[in-house]
């Protein structure tokens, strides 16, 4: 798709959301609907146009430009796609770098994986559609800033057995480092309230590992966080039951 493609479907993509019409746009910019609609069908806005558009939708053109951006990054893989990328832990490793907006030099000054051994990597995800690799071997990022391994996907299995065996076999001691596991009885409703807070919780992580990407590698840390919360008691506590939980939440 053409970039002018991208930036059209982006703002009838506004203009949906506003709730507006093609003869609101048009009385906007004082013409007919038809005129309207063939500068849509045919792609043939000015960039005066464009402004008098964004700005009837109050926002700016950079916001459009933005808009059509998020719009054209894949947000998940496929299972096949995947599966490619967990089979070898070196292309693993380069990819969950550059999701991270590494450089090439910054991968290479960091991991044992020789110069011609990361390009063919880099070329991989190149084919994979995750990258578009550049000359003088940049690296462009086309996969959305939301964006999610499958959900018990390949990668999530993967990384769930790293949970089990790494992650959790450790003291957490650490100023880096914070455990709690909290135990309570909650009702539904106090559930839901605190499932959206965790959400919220991890929005504002995303937000501060967007905000720190302009910083140098040196200075940024691999952090991991796993939330999770379940309706759950110790097998040890469920034996010593008169009658087996049979509640559905």
């Amino acid at each position: 798709m053409s970039q002018t493609s991208i930036i059209i479907k982006a703002l009838k993509k506004c203009i949906k959301m506003k709730g507006a019409t093609y003869s609101d746009v048009a009385q906007a910019l004082d013409l007919s609907e038809a005129s309207v609609k063939r500068l849509f069908s045919e792609q043939s806005f000015s960039l005066k146009r464009l402004d008098q558009v964004c700005e009837f939708l109050g926002m700016e053109f950079s916001d459009l430009v933005e808009i059509a951006r998020q719009s054209s990054q894949i947000r998940c893989l496929t299972i096949e796609q995947e599966t490619e990328i967990v089979s070898d832990i070196a292309l693993l490793v380069v990819a969950n770098s550059v999701l991270n907006r590494w450089s090439f030099q910054d991968i290479l000054s960091t991991y044992s994986i020789s110069e011609t051994q990361l390009i063919q990597h880099l070329a991989k995800l190149d084919r994979l559609k995750l990258i578009e690799l550049l000359p003088g071997n940049r690296i462009k990022v086309l996969v959305d800033r939301n964006f999610a391994w499958q959900k018990q996907g390949p990668i999530e299995r993967f990384l769930e057995e790293v949970l089990i065996k790494e992650f959790f076999n450790y003291g957490f001691n650490k100023p880096s480092d914070k455990r709690q596991f909290l135990v309570g009885m909650l009702s539904k409703a106090s559930n839901l309230t605190f499932q959206r807070k965790l959400d919220q919780l991890a929005e504002e992580f995303h937000h501060l590992h967007i905000n720190d990407e302009k910083l140098p590698v040196e200075e940024r840390f691999g952090i991991s966080v796993v939330t999770g919360m379940r309706h759950w008691e110790p097998k040890a506590f469920e034996e010593m039951r008169n009658r087996k939980d049979l509640r559905e939440f």
